[in-house]
């Protein structure tokens, strides 16, 4: 019964992170989604990483827009702050909250209706400007909340449920960000764990704005044949370019003679370890991410994996040369320095 609470007790078994926290932990509410929706599999994924990296829940600030997808946020992470904005507008809420505290972890949670129509201007300047933030796109390419209409994702020649063609050209939010500036883009399928647990904890790490694009099937409206978004088509369609094996403390690397590994350093101080399996693919070369996903989308096929990431990546704080540490915690003194120094910012930009 989804209106069941969980139990709050866990077994003394449980394993427990460095920081004291079971996977149990790291829940939230029972699920109220379709059995079988890929967004419970995506909040499972995130679960997983925030338990595997050892991340205090309270150290971390989950926000979100409006329909299916930005529902999850109530189904992972029951003891981080969380905060649930209006359509499209969780890009905006989630800066300014950066803004005031840099030293949470930032992790926004939107759908292709959420982020690519009412809040593609949102999404886009959030891409942009660096904010330092995980962006999630649960992304099955239909308004599951009323009744499967096309959303922007859709693509172009896709079958609805009840039969009617897709015949406008689908937004690949993933090339998009791109194109923005995002310093960490990745795409993966909710049916594939082994895949997104480490995308999401690469990003996590990561030091500017990063986005994952997640293709995430509804079972409702968008899991039949003449879907582009169905677990049947993604499988057979799915093309990895690589994988990630671990990452870890630098100190704690070994080196590993090969041509199939690339080692990109982050700004925690951590190496991300990729596994290449396009041989010719850099997920350094932003112009070569950009080439290859659409030659893979023109023969059909769905790139997934690291598609791009940054080593030198900075976020919108260093950008905009802000004070260390939270600007909600700067006293009064910092906050109103005083005529003197207003006149001197102001002889400046004279």
């Amino acid at each position: 019964m989804t209106y069941l609470a969980k139990p709050k007790l866990h077994h003394p078994s449980l394993t427990k992170n460095a920081v004291g926290y079971t996977r149990r932990d790291y829940e939230g509410k029972v699920s109220t989604l379709c059995a079988g929706c890929g967004h419970d599999s995506i909040s499972s994924a995130i679960v997983q990483a925030c338990w595997q990296l050892d991340i205090a829940p309270h150290r971390v600030a989950k926000l979100s827009g409006i329909g299916c997808s930005s529902k999850t946020p109530d189904y992972f992470l029951g003891a981080s702050h969380g905060f649930n904005t209006v359509h499209g507008r969780m890009p905006s809420v989630l800066t300014g909250a950066y803004l005031a505290n840099r030293e949470l972890l930032y992790l926004g949670i939107s759908g292709d209706g959420d982020s690519a129509s009412i809040g593609l201007g949102q999404f886009a300047h959030a891409m942009r400007r660096g904010v330092r933030m995980v962006y999630i796109v649960e992304n099955n390419g239909v308004y599951g909340l009323t009744k499967g209409q096309f959303s922007a994702t859709a693509d172009k020649g896709s079958v609805a449920k009840k039969g009617a063609t897709n015949n406008d050209t689908a937004i690949d939010l993933a090339a998009l960000a791109l194109q923005l500036g995002a310093t960490f883009v990745a795409r993966s399928f909710s049916g594939d764990k082994a895949q997104l647990v480490p995308l999401i904890e690469a990003a996590m790490r990561h030091g500017g704005a990063a986005f994952i694009d997640v293709i995430s099937p509804c079972v409702a409206f968008n899991n039949h044949a003449g879907s582009t978004r169905s677990y049947d088509h993604v499988r057979e369609h799915n093309e990895a370019l690589n994988r990630i094996d671990f990452m870890d403390l630098a100190a704690e690397q070994t080196v590993e003679d090969s041509p199939e590994i690339i080692e990109v350093p982050q700004a925690d101080g951590s190496t991300l370890r990729l596994r290449k399996l396009a041989a010719d693919y850099d997920p350094t070369d932003r112009l070569g991410a950009m080439s290859t996903m659409q030659l893979r989308a023109a023969a059909g096929e769905i790139a997934t994996g690291l598609l791009y990431v940054d080593p030198a990546a900075k976020d919108w704080h260093a950008a905009q040369r802000t004070p260390a540490g939270a600007l909600n915690a700067l006293g009064e003194k910092a906050l109103c320095p005083g005529s003197a120094a207003l006149q001197k910012i102001n002889a400046g930009l004279r």
